[in-house]
């Protein structure tokens, strides 16, 4: 049976175009909703076969029967005066090609057809969605606060929506409907209502990301970000390193005048931001992640994965942090747990002494602001606000230790 089926191959192909699936997909169902059709229809389709052509949409349906004397299932069997009918040459026991009008089939087998074509049009959809977002999977994209269920946040990222849970909403910042943001692709994964995008504005990765947009150097890959610790909404670390030695890697981050980072903070809506050099020589890079802090002397412990640090009695504070947070984030950078003293502490703990007698047997390896002891590898252990509450006594320290 010739169809005409101009109008609807072109609607076909427009569907294609825009849903972005592919017309061998169709193909293949409109193939399949046929057949289903005949079993709706005849109660079988074993012996059901569709033709349709590419080219121009022109589509078949037929039935292979057995040519034979009597017929007892006029579904599979033919007689032989209607076989010779078609060809004067068939004989019983041959199989003939008969085509099915498919207009003749009833109302329920029209429509189980359509619903087929229906939902496997819908389930290519979602599959060609999952697969663009799954691309951007670990990425950080834009997009447009667009309602609120809960404490929840729903994202328009485009095609779909993004789910930005509480827990992944950094504390103090507060959206309306039609903001703009940019947010983390943490996971995407299906569901029975198509693709589930989880973003998030906590994740540390969120802030590296940033860098890459913002920082061509990065992007480049001439400047690395070796390592981030990050408590959203407040401060983030990251330490830095050039893989040119013509390239400063903290300068190229920061900006003139500030204006790459300024724009990173602007985005975290003022979250503080310290970029400091990474080290391949841990001491060097625990007193360069305590920055702000000055360090008189930093002694790494490579069996323990500890290190002792020496700060000036004004800088104690500062290098412990409000609530401990710049000595929590700096052993996060470094992988090391990381034991904080003045010097008025270490001399009482007998500590100092041991600095100063290293100082005196070496007088060109002494320094009186640094002193390293280079023992290697690191570890990573976070620091609990208990432990570094910068109002704690000085004599509570010291019998900590």
């Amino acid at each position: 049976m010739a169809a005409n089926t101009n109008d609807f191959w072109d609607a076909l192909t427009d569907l294609a175009k825009e849903k972005n699936i592919s017309m061998d997909v169709l193909i293949e169902t409109i193939e399949n909703s046929l057949l289903i059709a005949c079993k709706n229809n005849y109660g079988k389709a074993e012996n059901a076969s569709v033709e349709i052509d590419k080219a121009t949409g022109e589509y078949h349906v037929y039935l292979s029967k057995t040519v034979v004397d009597e017929v007892l299932d006029p579904v599979e069997e033919i007689s032989l005066s209607e076989a010779q009918n078609i060809n004067g040459k068939h004989q019983v026991g041959d199989v003939v090609r008969v085509e099915v009008k498919s207009k003749d089939f009833g109302r329920i087998a029209a429509t189980a057809a359509k619903n087929t074509i229906t939902q496997k049009i819908r389930e290519e959809e979602r599959k060609v969605l999952y697969e663009e977002y799954y691309e951007l999977q670990h990425k950080v994209v834009t997009g447009v606060v667009t309602r609120f269920s809960g404490n929840n946040i729903h994202v328009n990222l485009g095609k779909l929506e993004g789910f930005l849970s509480e827990s992944e909403q950094v504390k103090g910042e507060y959206y309306k409907p039609q903001d703009r943001i940019k947010v983390y692709i943490v996971e995407v994964k299906t569901s029975n209502k198509g693709p589930r995008i989880l973003v998030s504005r906590t994740h540390p990765e969120l802030v590296k990301k940033l860098f890459e947009e913002e920082v061509s150097e990065v992007r480049d890959g001439i400047v690395e970000i070796k390592s981030i610790s990050r408590e959203a909404g407040s401060r983030t670390k990251i330490a830095v390193w050039s893989n040119d030695e013509d390239v400063d890697p903290v300068g190229a981050c920061v900006g003139q005048n500030g204006t790459r980072v300024n724009a990173i903070v602007n985005e975290l809506r003022g979250e503080k931001i310290d970029i400091v050099e990474w080290d391949e020589n841990p001491a060097y890079l625990i007193e360069n992640a305590l920055s702000p802090a000055k360090v008189v002397a930093v002694v790494a412990d490579a069996d323990e994965k500890s290190a002792r640090v020496v700060v000036p009695d004004y800088q104690l504070s500062l290098a412990i942090g409000k609530e401990g947070q710049n000595a929590r984030l700096a052993a996060r950078l470094t992988g090391f747990k990381i034991d904080i003293k003045s010097e008025t502490q270490a001399k009482e703990a007998g500590d100092f002494l041991d600095y100063e007698e290293e100082y005196d047997d070496d007088d060109e390896y002494y320094d009186e602001e640094e002193y390293y002891e280079e023992d290697g590898e690191y570890t990573e252990e976070e620091y609990s606000d208990e432990e570094y509450d910068e109002s704690a006594d000085v004599e509570e320290s010291s019998e900590e230790e």
